[in-house]
């Protein structure tokens, strides 16, 4: 028998707020954290805004001798697990943590050390690099930091699947629990990408912004869109079984009821413009839910503001909803927080939790000129009240790549 699995707690580090009740206040009234780099010189380059964490106060979580071993991606991590933790209330808890464990995704990890620690070598020599270059740079350091961190025995593991990697990193969270392997799982995705050269990468390949103006940069489904904007940060969420969570009282936000992951296997970067497999993808989630399309009232999108990804994208829900797709509310809360690549969908994952919770559907903030390939509702400008019974989070990566998530009200 499949058990229910319930999120208990969350925690996020994002450009819109340094905690839950910051980054949802502001998706709710549509403010976007989007400005100008800070992190570096980006005079003469092409994109010249993001999204940047702002105002962390990192020693809230972690001693500075606990940073100074980590990427910034890990250090965001590690704040939004303790939020998360604090959140569900576990820490009470003295049971053992064999069955307790941790999946946190990241599409780049730590390309901060890498682009320090080489210049570094040139300068002085590649044997005089940090002995701590390597554990600050793989990807799944800030998955084995928050197991050390907390004493989680379980599947301890790192989805890294790009843009979908947090989607299937909590998909595959959940399934864990689902199927009996687990009780209690940290899932989620961190992200610290900007940087000189992993701008320079997505430039080059012509994906990111080239907008100064943060009101019309990060525009999904907007018909001036041209590509999105980098951003960083992290959010982790408890996932817990059901029974687990009621007989110890835990606040339980919403439920996850479904998971849907396929592969175009069609294009390194690129969609597959015939949308046969992120449909699937969507209709796989709803099917796992034991639901019908009818079922569903919101979609947060992927919606990354490329041209093709947003076109594409409304194809996909068309083709798996059929007509109810124009009776769906939808929205991008990337038009507030920027595209955090491996770590969006973890973003996304609290905010449509949240959506769900107070039944109120965030904006597509910065949505102003309609698009005739873009003809559903994607709640432009203002957020709208809304009963949210049942809600999807699509995540598309390079690679033809394809997560949903679905989450439904206990």
């Amino acid at each position: 028998m499949k058990r229910r699995v319930v999120i208990t707690g969350m925690g996020i580090i994002s450009p819109i707020g340094n905690t839950l009740e910051e980054a949802w206040d502001n998706a709710k009234n549509g403010r976007p954290g989007i400005g100008p780099i800070t992190k570096y010189d980006a005079t003469d380059r092409k994109a010249v805004l993001a999204g940047e964490i702002k105002n962390l106060d990192t020693e809230k979580y972690l001693d500075q001798s606990e940073t100074r071993k980590m990427d910034n991606f890990t250090v965001y991590a590690m704040c939004a697990a303790a939020q998360a933790y604090a959140d569900s209330g576990l820490e009470k808890s003295e049971e053992e943590r064999d069955r307790w464990g941790v999946i946190l995704s990241s599409g780049i990890g730590g390309i901060q050390t890498i682009e320090e620690e080489h210049d570094r070598g040139l300068e002085k020599g590649f044997d005089k690099v940090s002995p701590y270059y390597i554990p600050k740079a793989i990807s799944n350091m800030a998955a084995g930091n928050i197991a050390i961190k907390y004493g989680l025995h379980g599947m301890c593991t790192c989805a890294v699947t790009a843009c979908a990697s947090a989607a299937n990193g909590i998909g595959d969270a959940f399934r864990y629990i689902r199927d009996g392997y687990g009780d209690v799982m940290f899932a989620g995705g961190s992200e610290a990408s900007v940087t000189p050269l992993c701008m320079g990468g997505f430039s080059a390949l012509k994906a990111l912004s080239k907008s100064d103006d943060p009101a019309r940069a990060s525009i999904p489904f907007d018909k001036d869109r041209s590509g999105f904007v980098m951003a960083e940060g992290a959010a982790v969420l408890v996932l817990e079984e059901y029974e687990h969570a009621v007989k110890r009282g835990a606040h339980i936000y919403a439920e996850i009821g479904g998971y849907g992951v396929t592969c175009d296997a069609y294009h390194m970067t690129a969609l597959n413009p015939e949308v046969t497999q992120s449909s699937r993808c969507i209709k796989e989630a709803i099917a796992d839910a034991g639901l019908a399309p009818e079922d569903v009232d919101y979609v947060n999108a992927h919606g990354t503001s490329t041209k093709m990804n947003d076109e594409c994208e409304t194809k996909a829900i068309k083709k798996a909803f059929g007509e109810h797709a124009y009776k769906l509310k939808i929205s991008s809360t990337k038009s507030m927080t920027g595209h955090l690549l491996g770590a969006s969908a973890a973003v996304e994952a609290v905010l449509t939790a949240k959506a769900i919770e107070e039944g109120f559907v965030p904006p597509t903030a910065g949505l102003q000129v309609p698009d005739e390939e873009c003809d559903l509702d994607y709640t432009p400008g203002k957020g709208k009240e809304a009963d949210i019974r049942c809600a999807i989070s699509n995540s598309f990566g390079f690679g033809g790549h394809n997560a949903t998530l679905l989450f439904k009200k206990v």
